[in-house]
């Protein structure tokens, strides 16, 4: 079976497919239509690449039908000043309403975070979601007994005192973990995969995005994800496969209140060449 099927009353051969394919296995000459080069299968990224470029619609890819590939609609695609006052303009959540997100628009989320790029097409970012807040606050217990011990491990001192300030906190009623957001969203991956640390954390990078596109709220769980590897009854209550580790997490909730201005940053920290 072919790897790509031309329609070849579409093709203009205009090569635009074997220009753009990331592993060059597309064998393209002006005088032929194009063909896939030998043991293409074991080379391909099957990233689409090759259909959703072709501005005629002449490829078909792995059996997937054009109609799997939707068009790209122009008139929804925002301007760069909308795009700058999107990304400006999101903030950290750390309060909270109780109200929980319903599973579908969680489901969705998930889905949309799908579309990040991994590295080589690996696609092997895995999602494990925590719906119920009292799930999420026995996270956030296991989070404390984790930091009661670095906090007497940690040389340094003032990291250490965070760390106490955390079980302090906790102890008063105070939720330093999650702050008192309904659910958490992790990110987990096969460790002997070179790219998936920094896949994971771009897959969770759109979901938050997307999640305040909804008028939802997030914050990276930092804490969590430093004690998910290596604190033993946190990990177990993780529930990752074997083979995998937790690469990023985040709290998630609807946000108790509103920012109305944009806070500075400092100058980036750039060099040029």
């Amino acid at each position: 079976m072919s790897l790509f099927k031309i329609d070849q009353e579409k093709c203009k051969r205009d090569g635009i497919c074997a220009r753009e394919c990331p592993t060059k296995i597309i064998d393209f000459t002006e005088d032929r239509f194009p063909t896939p080069v030998k043991n293409a299968e074991e080379y391909c990224l099957n990233c689409g690449h090759c259909v959703a470029v072709c501005p005629h619609g002449a490829l078909t890819f792995n059996n997937m039908l054009i109609d799997e590939y939707p068009l790209v609609q122009k008139d929804l695609l925002p301007n760069s000043e909308t795009i700058k006052q999107f990304l400006t303009s999101r903030r950290s959540i750390r309060n909270y309403q109780k109200q929980a997100v319903n599973h579908e628009l969680l489901a969705e989320l998930i889905d949309l975070g799908r579309f990040a790029p991994t590295g080589s097409n690996k696609q092997q970012v895995h999602w494990k979601v925590f719906e119920d807040s009292s799930k999420t606050h026995s996270l956030a217990s296991l989070v404390i007994d984790w930091a009661r011990i670095m906090a007497k491990k940690i040389p340094d001192e003032v990291a250490a005192k965070r760390m106490e300030r955390l079980v302090s906190s906790w102890e008063d009623g105070v939720d330093r973990i999650f702050h008192g957001a309904p659910h958490i969203i992790l990110t987990h991956a096969p460790s002997n995969l070179p790219s998936v640390p920094s896949d994971c954390v771009i897959a969770l990078t759109y979901l938050e995005l997307y999640a305040y596109s909804k008028g939802l709220g997030t914050c990276w769980a930092g804490y969590l994800t430093s004690a998910a590897n290596s604190y033993a009854p946190l990990t177990k209550a993780l529930g990752l496969p074997e083979g995998h580790k937790c690469y990023g997490a985040i709290m998630l909730g609807y946000p108790q209140f509103k920012y109305h201005r944009i806070p500075n940053r400092n100058a980036p920290l750039v060099s040029w060449s």
